[in-house]
């Protein structure tokens, strides 16, 4: 919405929110107004729970992240809190800012596919609800590969209050339907009290 493309380093948002703060402050407010009402449709249409995707937020530092997006993102859940579902805050390239991403009132912290779970759910005090973080870089590699891999998620994730195991960031489009259903299988078939 600031640089009117896609951006790797968001250098105008980044710019924008110290450069010209009330404009920021505007259009993240409308942002997570217009966010905060989406979700709120999903959930009144029979979602059964809500989250909260901040693809961005793993260009910011942590005080830029606090003080400048974790007010909209808290404001874009306002308009669903109450409703009883679940609520969900993921971001990509978020390792360092988890905490705060859960400061803005979420039931779950999701977390991308470059850090293991055992390590946010220790950043994260061990009472934290985890979602993530399969690498989906992996479903096209073999399937002893990746079979491999989603186990080392599960153990991964096993000493966090909860899992919610799903992939660290989006399914890229070239995805075999059949690789995911076998990944679901496998998950499945594992026993998560052992």
């Amino acid at each position: 919405m600031v640089e009117g493309k896609p951006s790797r380093d968001h250098l105008g948002p980044r710019t924008m929110m110290h450069a010209d703060p009330d404009t920021w402050r505007a259009l993240t407010e409308w942002a997570a107004d217009a966010s905060g009402r989406f979700l709120r449709a999903q959930l009144e249409a029979g979602a059964s729970a809500a989250q909260l995707f901040d693809s961005w937020a793993g260009s910011l530092g942590l005080q830029d992240y606090v003080h400048h997006v974790a007010p909209a993102s808290a404001r874009a859940l306002d308009h669903v809190r109450g409703l009883g579902a679940p609520l969900i805050h993921f971001g990509t390239g978020t390792s360092e800012l988890l905490v705060a991403m859960y400061d803005v009132g979420v039931d779950v912290v999701g977390v991308d596919y470059r850090l293991p779970l055992a390590e946010a759910n220790r950043r994260l005090g061990g009472k934290v609800p985890l979602q993530g973080n399969i690498d989906p870089a992996l479903l096209r590699a073999p399937w002893e590969v990746l079979e491999r891999h989603v186990l080392e998620v599960l153990a991964s994730g096993s000493a966090a209050p909860g899992h919610v195991v799903n992939l660290g960031h989006g399914v890229p489009p070239e995805t075999d339907p059949e690789v995911l259903t076998r990944v679901v299988e496998l998950i499945h078939s594992v026993d998560p009290s052992a």
